[in-house]
């Protein structure tokens, strides 16, 4: 239950003064968080995104241009323009060294007029520009006198904003919620961590909201860096609760003896790298100890993860317990399934496939033959953790794309045996300053090397002006036999539109590749998509039109060509995975990037870096420099938690922090008792990491 101090900061916003239903509304279009409204606390932790200095009260032939400036001038005159024109009202004003002409379109003239009497003096704050030679201001945003200036702040915080809400109205209601904020326990008192000299947590909020100069707003200056390690804190609190509540629950050593292992290796047609066997030693280890494995495998497209999980599942078989792979999607599951049946027959292992669309029949067989142990490993989709599936004994649970599913999800698999170990796979990089923001409750593994014999991908650029002689280049290798996809842009963050974009170019290229060509994309059926997939697997179709349903896991080795429209709209760590489709077998591959000129800054850089490198982790940080912080590699491409406050490109070092005081807490007060264990439970709920009490208060 949620501590009551903090009911005024989980009470609607409508519940401030001034917010009724239509600005309520907009509110909640701006900070409301999924399907709830808008709360104090979202409004609390919307920070300013820059300010107004209106400190500079330079004379009129002194102030710079192109910015905001405070100049005190003498109203002079007013230039009404001619009845019914469109033409502005001008309002000349003047000091000792020169003039200026502030310019209102479509302005109310009565409130000009009692605004800028002629004759009076008046403090006029806008952006300051030259226009036909002249000094002008179009639309002061503040006319004030001298008792305007007194009460009124020079360091104005500027805010993000949504259609309809004045940027005023906005900083008035964020200004009375500042009063709601509740006298809360300072959860870093017995911090060791944390940086020196940081506010409170209030007078952080109080800082940010009403500034005294505009560093006070800057990502590390001492409120910020509060704030944001505040919330790093919170999370990395909830992972280790998380962790700790993995290890409570006793788990069982299991360890083959190797003869089944041996088999598999002779029937691969290569040997392992070197970071693969160290992965394999490392969970090895993890499996034969009795702890339970929370561990996650990380490695660049093509590193050979399937093939570790493969002699993991097998250690456990050979110890007499069962083995599970999860995967995202009935495709990537079903591929699994056949890609590990050729090497798990060499070594006497039962495979089976569960899936939501089995047959009525199959599927109770399956469940039947797994309850008795006569299924050695289970490949399926989320059906998986379904209540109606029950294992012998579950030993060891694999979770493919780890960042498609949620830390319950996975949970909930593990807890489908007794002392379940978990293995997670990605094969999305994460930049090493994220891992620990993603994964902090788990011992990783990293694979960096490709299997010997991976042929490099010639990487190109073309405009999307020459999209013609793309389709005559593809017709060619069509002809000789290649196989390529053709990836349709992200139209926009609609399903919708991004099918209707990919139905457009299938239509397209029809007429020209006739009946070689496919389509695929997320709102076909499942059965309808996997024949599609099938059929190109065969190569009964050679063109593969899609949309980034194919961005994970599809695996079509004689793939060689992948062309991608509107590479400028994609982010550079999808990029990197939509080129891992291709290079998967020993023809030499290409991947054409046609981007719509001009390129912006971001996505010109982006481009360069993909035609410079393979390597998935260079291009994981790359893209975190480019995307910046906040949930810019957003939980929907590559499964990393958006933090509100904090910023991952800048605020690295504070999660180090973070996780290092989160496990001191748990090593000294591992229930969170006494007042330091109220604080920190108030700063769990603060941040809405309920989940994480629940497993406390379970213990």
């Amino acid at each position: 239950m949620r501590p009551s101090i903090l009911d005024p900061l989980f009470a609607s916003a409508t519940n401030l003064p001034g917010v009724g239903p239509k600005v309520g509304k907009l509110l909640d279009k701006l900070v409301g968080q999924g399907d709830s409204g808008a709360r104090v606390l979202d409004l609390l932790f919307h920070l300013p995104t820059g300010t107004i200095d209106r400190r500079q009260r330079a004379k009129i032939a002194d102030a710079p241009l192109d910015q905001i400036v405070m100049i005190e001038a003498t109203v002079v005159e007013h230039r009404a323009p001619p009845p019914r024109s469109r033409a502005p009202h001008k309002v000349l004003v003047e000091d000792e060294t020169g003039d200026v002409l502030l310019i209102f379109f479509l302005a109310n003239l009565a409130w000009i007029e009692k605004s800028l009497p002629v004759g009076e003096r008046r403090f006029i704050s806008g952006k300051l520009e030259l226009w036909e030679g002249h000094r002008q201001m179009v639309h002061p945003d503040r006319i004030v006198d001298a008792e305007g200036l007194a009460s009124m702040p020079l360091v104005e915080p500027v805010y993000g904003l949504t259609e309809g809400l004045a940027p005023r109205a906005l900083a008035k209601i964020i200004s009375a919620d500042l009063t709601r904020l509740p006298k809360l326990p300072d959860w870093l008192a017995q911090t060791r961590a944390k940086p020196p000299g940081l506010p409170s947590f209030s007078a952080a909020l109080e800082t940010l909201h009403h500034p005294a100069e505009p560093e006070a707003i800057a990502p590390m200056a001492p409120a910020r860096l509060r704030l944001a390690f505040d919330e790093l804190l919170a999370h990395q609190l909830a992972l280790a609760l998380t962790r700790a509540n993995l290890r409570r629950a006793v788990g069982r050593g299991s360890q083959g003896d190797g003869s089944r292992s041996d088999a598999i290796r002779k029937s691969l047609p290569f040997s392992l790298t070197a970071a693969q066997e160290d992965a394999l030693a490392e969970i090895r280890r993890d499996l034969a100890a009795p702890e339970r494995m929370l561990r996650l495998l990380q490695g660049d497209v093509g590193s050979g993860k399937t093939i570790v999980a493969l002699l993991a599942m097998t250690d456990v078989v050979e110890a007499g317990r069962q083995a599970a792979l999860m995967a995202p999607t009935e495709v990537l599951a079903r591929q699994h399934h056949e890609s590990l049946q050729k090497y798990a027959a060499a070594a006497g292992l039962r495979l089976a496939l569960l899936t939501g669309r089995d047959m009525a029949a199959v599927r109770t067989r399956t469940l039947a033959a797994l309850a008795a142990g006569d299924i050695d490993i289970v490949i399926g989709t989320h059906a998986l953790f379904q209540e109606s599936v029950a294992f012998r004994d579950l030993g060891l649970a694999v979770v493919d794309e780890q960042h498609r599913f949620g830390v319950h999800q996975r949970l909930a698999l593990g807890a489908k045996g007794n002392g379940t170990d978990i293995l997670v796979m990605t094969a999305t990089p994460i930049p090493r300053t994220l891992v620990l923001a993603c994964f902090g409750d788990m011992d990783v593994s990293t694979l960096r090397d490709k299997p010997p014999g991976r042929q490099p991908i010639e990487t190109r650029a073309l405009p999307l002006e020459r999209i013609g002689d793309v389709v005559t280049r593809l017709q060619g290798a069509v002809a000789d036999g290649a196989r390529a996809y053709w990836i349709c842009p992200l139209v926009a963050e609609s399903e919708t539109l991004d099918v209707a974009a990919v139905e457009e170019r299938y239509a397209a290229l029809k007429d020209i590749f006739r009946g070689e060509i496919g389509l695929v994309h997320g709102k076909m059926k499942g059965a309808e998509r996997d024949a599609a997939m099938a059929a190109f697997a065969r190569g009964d179709i050679k063109v593969l039109v899609a949309t980034t349903v194919v961005e994970v896991g599809v695996d079509v080795p004689e793939a060689s060509i992948i062309v991608i429209e509107h590479a400028e709209r994609f982010g550079l760590a999808q990029l990197h995975q939509l080129r891992g489709r291709v290079g998967r077998g020993r023809t030499k591959s290409t991947c054409l990037l046609l981007y719509k000129a001009p390129l912006g800054e971001t996505a010109k850089a982006r481009i360069e870096i993909m035609r410079e490198t393979e390597d998935g982790f260079r291009i994981a940080e790359e893209d975190l420099r480019l995307r910046g912080g906040g949930d810019a590699i957003g939980t929907q491409q590559s499964g990393l938690p958006g933090f509100r406050l904090a910023q991952m490109d800048i605020h690295a070092d504070l999660l180090k922090l973070a996780h290092a005081e989160a496990h001191n807490i748990l090593a000294t007060n591992p229930k969170l008792d006494g007042e330091q264990g109220k604080a920190l439970l108030v700063l769990l709920h603060l941040f809405e990491r309920e989940a994480a009490v629940k497993l406390l208060q379970a213990g």
